[in-house]
Protein backbone atom coordinates (compact mmCIF):
# COMPACT_ATOMS: atom_id res chain seq x y z
CA UNK A 1 0.00 0.00 0.00
CA UNK A 2 1.25 3.33 -1.07
CA UNK A 3 0.36 6.69 0.54
CA UNK A 4 0.70 9.79 -1.58
CA UNK A 5 1.16 13.05 -0.63
CA UNK A 6 2.17 15.97 -2.98
CA UNK A 7 1.10 17.47 -6.39
CA UNK A 8 -0.76 15.50 -8.93
CA UNK A 9 -1.59 17.15 -12.75
CA UNK A 10 -4.01 16.44 -15.39
CA UNK A 11 -4.48 17.21 -18.77
CA UNK A 12 -7.68 17.16 -20.21
CA UNK A 13 -10.06 17.61 -23.18
CA UNK A 14 -11.37 21.14 -22.66
CA UNK A 15 -14.67 19.91 -23.13
CA UNK A 16 -14.62 18.79 -19.26
CA UNK A 17 -12.31 22.09 -18.02
CA UNK A 18 -14.70 23.55 -16.01
CA UNK A 19 -15.27 19.93 -14.18
CA UNK A 20 -11.89 18.86 -13.32
CA UNK A 21 -13.17 16.79 -10.54
CA UNK A 22 -15.61 14.87 -12.13
CA UNK A 23 -14.39 11.84 -13.56
CA UNK A 24 -17.19 12.29 -16.01
CA UNK A 25 -15.58 11.10 -19.02
CA UNK A 26 -14.47 8.13 -17.99
CA UNK A 27 -17.32 7.19 -16.46
CA UNK A 28 -19.09 7.72 -20.04
CA UNK A 29 -16.58 5.96 -22.15
CA UNK A 30 -14.61 3.22 -19.44
CA UNK A 31 -10.56 3.53 -19.44
CA UNK A 32 -7.64 0.93 -19.06
CA UNK A 33 -8.50 1.19 -15.36
CA UNK A 34 -12.08 1.42 -14.90
CA UNK A 35 -15.00 -0.18 -16.47
CA UNK A 36 -17.84 2.32 -18.31
CA UNK A 37 -19.74 3.48 -15.36
CA UNK A 38 -17.35 3.72 -12.70
CA UNK A 39 -15.81 7.45 -12.75
CA UNK A 40 -12.09 7.58 -12.77
CA UNK A 41 -8.97 10.28 -12.42
CA UNK A 42 -6.23 9.96 -14.06
CA UNK A 43 -3.77 11.99 -12.96
CA UNK A 44 0.59 12.27 -13.29
CA UNK A 45 2.97 12.96 -10.75
CA UNK A 46 4.70 15.13 -13.15
CA UNK A 47 3.09 18.15 -15.73
CA UNK A 48 5.16 16.45 -18.44
CA UNK A 49 3.16 13.22 -17.91
CA UNK A 50 0.26 14.67 -17.91
CA UNK A 51 0.78 16.12 -21.48
CA UNK A 52 2.23 13.24 -22.94
CA UNK A 53 -1.16 11.27 -21.87
CA UNK A 54 -3.51 13.71 -22.78
CA UNK A 55 -1.92 14.27 -26.46
CA UNK A 56 -1.26 10.49 -27.13
CA UNK A 57 -2.10 10.28 -31.19
CA UNK A 58 -0.75 12.84 -33.38
CA UNK A 59 -0.40 16.39 -32.74
CA UNK A 60 -0.61 18.08 -29.37
CA UNK A 61 -4.52 19.40 -29.32
CA UNK A 62 -6.22 21.75 -26.82
CA UNK A 63 -5.45 20.68 -23.59
CA UNK A 64 -6.63 22.44 -19.77
CA UNK A 65 -3.76 21.41 -17.57
CA UNK A 66 -4.70 21.59 -13.45
CA UNK A 67 -2.97 20.65 -10.74
CA UNK A 68 -4.66 18.71 -7.54
CA UNK A 69 -3.15 19.08 -3.83
CA UNK A 70 -3.33 15.40 -3.13
CA UNK A 71 -3.31 13.27 0.30
CA UNK A 72 -4.29 9.96 -1.02
CA UNK A 73 -4.47 6.75 1.10
CA UNK A 74 -4.27 3.86 0.20
CA UNK A 75 -2.93 3.07 -3.32
CA UNK A 76 -1.87 0.04 -4.83
CA UNK A 77 1.48 -0.15 -5.92
CA UNK A 78 1.46 -0.78 -9.76
CA UNK A 79 5.23 -1.36 -10.19
CA UNK A 80 5.36 -4.25 -6.99
CA UNK A 81 5.31 -7.60 -8.94
CA UNK A 82 4.38 -9.58 -5.30
CA UNK A 83 1.46 -7.23 -5.06
CA UNK A 84 -0.05 -7.68 -9.10
CA UNK A 85 1.04 -11.51 -8.48
CA UNK A 86 -2.02 -11.45 -5.89
CA UNK A 87 -4.50 -10.04 -7.95
CA UNK A 88 -3.48 -12.67 -10.96
CA UNK A 89 -1.88 -9.75 -12.61
CA UNK A 90 1.65 -8.76 -14.49
CA UNK A 91 3.35 -5.83 -15.38
CA UNK A 92 2.70 -6.72 -19.06
CA UNK A 93 -1.07 -7.34 -18.49
CA UNK A 94 -0.57 -3.61 -17.17
CA UNK A 95 0.90 -2.37 -20.02
CA UNK A 96 -1.42 -4.19 -22.58
CA UNK A 97 -2.25 -1.56 -25.38
CA UNK A 98 -4.97 -3.97 -26.60
CA UNK A 99 -7.35 -3.06 -23.64
CA UNK A 100 -9.59 -1.10 -25.74
CA UNK A 101 -10.06 -4.19 -28.01
CA UNK A 102 -10.53 -6.40 -24.97
CA UNK A 103 -13.76 -3.99 -23.36
CA UNK A 104 -15.24 -4.08 -26.91
CA UNK A 105 -14.87 -7.27 -27.47
CA UNK A 106 -15.85 -9.07 -24.17
CA UNK A 107 -17.17 -6.36 -22.36
CA UNK A 108 -14.56 -5.39 -20.38
CA UNK A 109 -10.76 -5.27 -20.00
CA UNK A 110 -8.25 -7.45 -17.49
CA UNK A 111 -7.18 -4.16 -16.39
CA UNK A 112 -10.72 -3.12 -15.50
CA UNK A 113 -11.47 -6.62 -13.95
CA UNK A 114 -7.99 -5.60 -11.58
CA UNK A 115 -9.22 -2.14 -11.02
CA UNK A 116 -12.88 -3.82 -9.64
CA UNK A 117 -11.13 -5.68 -7.28
CA UNK A 118 -8.92 -3.23 -6.00
CA UNK A 119 -11.93 -0.91 -5.66
CA UNK A 120 -13.70 -3.87 -4.17
CA UNK A 121 -10.16 -4.30 -1.60
CA UNK A 122 -10.56 -0.76 -0.58
CA UNK A 123 -8.02 1.03 -2.50
CA UNK A 124 -8.38 4.87 -3.37
CA UNK A 125 -6.70 4.14 -6.48
CA UNK A 126 -3.56 3.05 -7.96
CA UNK A 127 0.36 4.33 -8.86
CA UNK A 128 1.47 2.84 -12.30
CA UNK A 129 4.08 3.60 -14.70
CA UNK A 130 2.91 5.57 -17.62
CA UNK A 131 2.78 3.55 -20.95
CA UNK A 132 2.42 5.95 -23.07
CA UNK A 133 4.48 6.01 -26.07
CA UNK A 134 7.92 8.32 -25.02
CA UNK A 135 6.97 7.79 -21.12
CA UNK A 136 11.03 7.22 -19.33
CA UNK A 137 11.37 4.99 -16.43
CA UNK A 138 10.02 7.84 -13.90
CA UNK A 139 6.79 8.73 -15.41
CA UNK A 140 4.22 8.14 -13.13
CA UNK A 141 0.27 7.65 -13.44
CA UNK A 142 -2.12 8.25 -10.14
CA UNK A 143 -5.71 6.64 -11.27
CA UNK A 144 -8.02 7.91 -8.48
CA UNK A 145 -11.74 6.01 -7.58
CA UNK A 146 -12.12 7.56 -4.86
CA UNK A 147 -11.75 11.57 -4.01
CA UNK A 148 -12.92 13.94 -2.22
CA UNK A 149 -12.61 17.10 0.06
CA UNK A 150 -11.56 14.82 3.26
CA UNK A 151 -8.71 12.51 4.09
CA UNK A 152 -8.28 10.07 3.38
CA UNK A 153 -8.70 10.84 -0.55
CA UNK A 154 -8.08 14.43 -0.11
CA UNK A 155 -7.81 15.97 -3.85
CA UNK A 156 -8.25 19.46 -3.91
CA UNK A 157 -8.10 21.45 -7.05
CA UNK A 158 -5.21 24.66 -7.32
CA UNK A 159 -7.07 27.25 -8.50
CA UNK A 160 -6.59 30.18 -6.23
CA UNK A 161 -7.97 33.18 -8.46
CA UNK A 162 -11.07 30.63 -9.60
CA UNK A 163 -9.94 31.04 -13.12
CA UNK A 164 -12.10 27.87 -14.08
CA UNK A 165 -15.14 29.95 -12.52
CA UNK A 166 -15.24 32.41 -15.75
Amino acid sequence: MLHYQGLLYRALNPVYAREPLSGEGARRFGGRFNAKGTPALYTSAALTTAIKEANQVGHLQPTTVVAYKADINPLFDGSDRSALAEFDMTPELLAAADWRDRMLLDGIAPTQVFAQRLIGGGYAGLVIPSFVRGAEAHDRNVVLWKWGADLPEQLLLIDDEERLKR
